[in-house]
């Protein structure tokens, strides 16, 4: 099944992709390959999740920011490439949280973008990763997450 199929089986919907802040632009296309610029918890609101993990928001609720970055992320990747369909195969994901000293999971967190991207692609979802704990990141937002994903002409 497709993944704009599985997004609609699911009853999933997009984000609109919010706007760069800063001189950059939100994904590139080079070489058969979406590099993709870091994104935050853009929730149902409209607002980013601002707040440490560990004081402000529990493992639980990082999850879920870490799932709705993931939607910002497909919904730049869909921007970027006019249909998700044209992803072969997610390559890797890099996710940051915000957390309080001591923290250690980042792992359970980085689930949330994940495991999102598993229900969408399939096993073509599945990618190489890394976790890790953020002193700050930018704004405060909870969680912020980049992506490489391998595209078809």
């Amino acid at each position: 099944m497709s993944a704009e199929s599985n997004l609609e089986q699911h009853g999933i919907v997009l984000p609109d992709a919010p706007p760069p802040v800063g001189n950059y632009v939100p994904a590139v296309v080079h070489n058969g390959i979406l590099y993709l610029s870091g994104q935050g918890p853009l929730l149902e609101s409209g607002k980013f999740a601002l707040g440490m993990v560990g004081r402000e928001f529990t493992t639980d609720e990082a999850y879920k920011h870490a799932r709705r970055t993931g939607l910002v992320l497909l919904s730049v990747a869909r921007q970027a490439l006019g249909s998700l369909d044209r992803v072969e195969r997610v390559l890797s994901v890099f996710g940051m949280v915000n957390a309080v000293p001591g923290f250690t999971e980042q792992p359970q967190v980085i689930n949330g973008c994940s495991d999102l991207f598993v229900e969408v692609f399939g096993e073509a979802g599945r990618h190489a990763r890394a976790a890790v704990g953020m002193r700050s990141l930018p704004i405060n937002i909870s969680v912020e997450i980049t992506a490489m994903m391998a595209v078809r002409a």
